[in-house]
């Protein structure tokens, strides 16, 4: 795991905050970085995203009750059992409540598929 002590305060914040979300958030960040280890990481719109050769693929997003995985380009994404949410035009999310739903709601797999297409 890449060692950016911005990046490492801003997830003690969370920790501080909410223990579990936290967690899960950690969680999510170790699972993207094992996927595409090159990816580069920066502190953006309020949570943590993931570029690849200046474009941005996927982020990780506090909300009030869960944590929101969200790709850049989710609508391209297959997903035949309808884990991914929202209807706009590119942008999809899975929303993590705890962390069974990192391997329930397949996050790799969507992670996987989101560098994929770049």
């Amino acid at each position: 795991m890449k060692n950016n002590p911005r990046i490492n305060n801003f997830i003690q914040d969370i920790l501080l905050v909410d223990q579990e979300k936290g967690d899960i958030f950690a969680l999510l960040r170790k699972t993207i970085l094992e996927i595409k280890p090159e990816a580069e990481e920066e502190i953006k719109y309020g949570g943590l995203v993931f570029i690849i050769n200046t474009e941005l693929v996927c982020g990780i997003f506090v909300a009030k009750n869960h944590i929101s995985v969200e790709f850049s380009h989710g609508a391209s994404i297959l997903d035949p059992d309808n884990v991914l949410e929202g209807t706009g035009k590119y942008r999809r999310h899975i929303k993590v409540r705890n962390k069974k739903d990192i391997k329930n709601k397949k996050v790799a797999y969507f992670v996987k598929q989101s560098f994929e297409l770049r």
